[in-house]
């Protein structure tokens, strides 16, 4: 999918993927969105599966499918509502016909750190070009560095500013090697895991994040909690792999829980296919959070 006209954040991270309400809209809406696009350096010259017809036939049976169950992805304080929603969506891919094999993605503990290496290393590069010169705001306070510290100041949010100040860090003259460096040949080993799981599975299947959503603003003043909600996802971006979520189940609080299935790279359309086995298999759509 092409990246053009996006606001650069992580280049070698950023991916488009839809929102949708089922399985099979998702399917129509990449199947618009799919494909090369010359404006866009980094497009694969790949042709466009039919994502439509792989959930159309469907069916309800997932038999001869081997699905990945990596021990890693069940962390230490998960929410017990989410694991035990996530092994009851296990056990219902196994009574449609799939076999579960257990498998080990070993660099995972190392996803968090290399990902917001990596992120805000590409970020304060990305945003760099957001001076009040060339994009965006521009706020006016007199000669030319009082007018970039001005417009830079207003125009970034905390968190933004804090991404931006750990990146120029990572990447600052002697802690390039022992940041941005290490880094980058760890993601190398979490692309390795996933290339050698894919060879024993079809699909991998875990929790989306290992608790339900946080209030707004709640985690403000600790970033930390707030990126190990990212903990189960972070590796796809890592290691170019693709994924997709769906609903299995809710917490006492009427809140959603995700059950992510992941697939090799340009594996969408067999993501897709179980995502949809599983969602007219169960009732989770058909149900809304009681809030």
């Amino acid at each position: 999918m092409s990246r053009y006209g996006l606001l650069a954040y992580g280049s070698s991270l950023d991916s488009v993927g839809p929102m949708a309400h089922t399985v099979e809209d998702a399917a129509r809406v990449l199947q618009v969105i799919a494909g090369h696009d010359p404006l866009d350096a980094t497009s694969r010259p790949e042709a466009v599966p039919d994502y439509v017809g792989a959930v159309r036939g469907a069916g309800e049976s997932l038999k001869g499918l081997r699905v990945g169950i990596p021990a890693e992805y069940f962390v230490e304080g998960m929410q017990p509502e989410v694991e035990a929603s996530v092994r009851a969506a296990l056990r219902h891919l196994e009574s449609l016909g799939a076999e579960l094999v257990e498998i080990s993605l070993p660099h995972t503990r190392y996803g968090l750190p290399v990902y917001y290496l990596l992120a805000t290393s590409e970020a304060s590069s990305n945003l760099a070009r957001y001076d009040g010169v060339r994009f965006g705001l521009h706020v006016e306070k007199g000669d030319m560095w009082q007018n970039y510290r001005a417009t830079r100041g207003q125009g970034f949010g905390a968190e933004v500013k804090r991404r931006i100040m750990l990146g120029t860090y990572a990447l600052s003259a002697g802690y390039y090697d022992a940041f941005y460096g290490k880094a980058s040949q760890v993601r190398t080993l979490i692309k390795r895991d996933f290339d050698e799981a894919f060879q024993k599975v079809d699909v991998i299947a875990a929790a989306t994040s290992p608790t339900t959503a946080f209030k707004i603003g709640e985690n403000t003043e600790d970033p930390l909690s707030m990126y190990l909600a990212d903990v189960l996802t972070i590796t796809l971006n890592l290691a170019g792999v693709c994924g997709l979520n769906v609903p299995c189940g809710y917490d006492s609080g009427g809140l959603p829980i995700g059950l992510q299935l992941i697939g090799a790279p340009l594996g969408e359309s067999e993501v897709l296919r179980v995502g949809q086995v599983y969602q007219q298999t169960t009732e989770w759509l058909a149900r809304t959070p009681a809030l």
